[in-house]
């Protein structure tokens, strides 16, 4: 009869045991689904940042272009679009699209000088900077954190340079001018802080 007992006891040992450790399985299995969504948020939000942060730099390109000529140095523009363009669209200009275009732009550029508009210029070179970059600056830098740090330099140089041409930071804000160019810039910055914070997590 004892000997039954301990058998017993010692299933109903082995049971609680099976079922502690089918506990802790799934709180680390729930745990780990909490982890990997929160990171695939963080990464689609880098991605997201970063389309935003490339609109807003084509569209501080535009206003330079246009009569609303700002004094920060647009040429900056062009590698920061290069860091920051999402994956999906840089692939779609790095293969034959791009290529057609950057044929294009050159053929315009060398055979028809007096028809290339100057708008176009900047745009041009960042398609021929997109197609003609190595891998190891297209594959390697791009959306790690050296890319992530050359567009932080790069908007906090622009911020920098947009602020003191318009006389301080109040007027930045307050001119009918300095106000889209302030937002445009500031756009720039939310980019590389959001996946700085993605790369150190």
């Amino acid at each position: 009869m004892n000997m039954w007992k301990k058998m017993n006891f010692q299933e109903q040992d082995a049971v609680q045991l099976i079922n502690s450790d089918f506990r802790d399985l799934s709180l680390a299995a729930n745990k780990l689904a909490q982890h990997a969504i929160k990171l695939g948020g963080l990464g689609f939000g880098a991605s997201f940042f970063g389309l935003i942060a490339a609109i807003a730099a084509v569209y501080l390109l535009v206003l330079d272009r246009t009569n609303w000529r700002t004094n920060i140095l647009t040429a900056l523009l062009i590698p920061y679009i290069f860091f920051s363009l999402p994956s999906l669209i840089f692939a779609v200009f790095r293969g034959e699209i791009g290529r057609w275009i950057a044929l294009i732009a050159v053929v315009l550029r060398l055979f028809f000088p007096s028809r290339f508009p100057d708008w176009l210029e900047m745009p041009g070179s960042l398609i021929l900077l997109i197609v003609v970059a190595p891998s190891l600056l297209a594959d390697t830098f791009r959306g790690n954190i050296v890319g992530v740090i050359v567009c932080l330099i790069i908007a906090c140089y622009l911020l920098q340079e947009h602020i003191r041409a318009s006389g301080g930071f109040r007027n930045s804000f307050t001119r009918a001018h300095g106000i889209s160019n302030s937002v445009g810039i500031i756009i720039l910055l939310v980019y590389p802080v959001w996946a700085l914070v993605v790369c150190l997590l």
